[in-house]
């Protein structure tokens, strides 16, 4: 790789850095409502820094949006469940850095550059969005299951449940968003990047 081409993709992941920093400090870029629900779009984010970078850069993404995320239990938390659950690192930071992992394994593996790849872009933005979403409630059960979340009026015998509920509403909007947006936004940063390595 020429020193061009590695400031070329210094430069690129600098900008989804600070996409990261602005979707999760400003309310409403990071999510959006639906109904009574919040739906996280930063898995799209580091879905396509994945696509774009590979998969190293992918899960260096992811695990930047973990860290905010740890820091922010601690002094700005999004809600009040914040609190008991992101304040573990493992919570809070592994399930982001796996977004970015799996995203750049199954883009990078079954990548054609000659072929169409919407529907691979589709793939890689389900499912990274959804290994964020069980991942993370997996996490939480068997980190917090023997706790109450008082605040939530959630007992032990009630997390179960109400994971799965998350799971099934939130997780699977988030990934359905993640493989519609995914292949129209990718798409076309793989084209830019196509020609910006044809220009010597």
């Amino acid at each position: 790789m020429t020193i061009r081409n590695k400031v070329y993709r210094m430069n690129i992941l600098a900008i989804f850095i600070a996409i990261i920093i602005v979707q999760t400090s400003i309310p409403g870029l990071g999510n959006i409502p639906v109904g009574p629900l919040s739906v996280t779009i930063i898995p799209i984010t580091i879905a396509l820094a994945a696509v774009l970078l590979g998969t190293k850069s992918g899960a260096l993404v992811g695990g930047i949006w973990g860290l905010i995320t740890f820091l922010r239990a601690f002094w700005w938390p999004t809600s009040p469940i914040a609190i008991y659950v992101f304040t573990n690192p493992l919570v809070s930071i592994l399930p982001r850095i796996l977004v970015g992992l799996v995203a750049g394994l199954i883009f990078n593996h079954f990548y054609d550059p000659e072929k169409r790849s919407r529907l691979l872009l589709a793939a890689t933005g389900f499912f990274s969005a959804l290994v964020n979403t069980i991942v993370l409630l997996t996490l939480i059960y068997l980190f917090y299951r023997g706790h109450a979340f008082e605040l939530y009026h959630i007992d032990v015998k009630e997390l179960l449940p109400y994971l799965i509920f998350v799971a099934a509403t939130n997780g699977l909007i988030e990934a359905a968003l993640s493989a519609s947006l995914v292949p129209i936004i990718g798409s076309s940063l793989l084209k830019l990047k196509k020609k910006a390595s044809t220009i010597k």
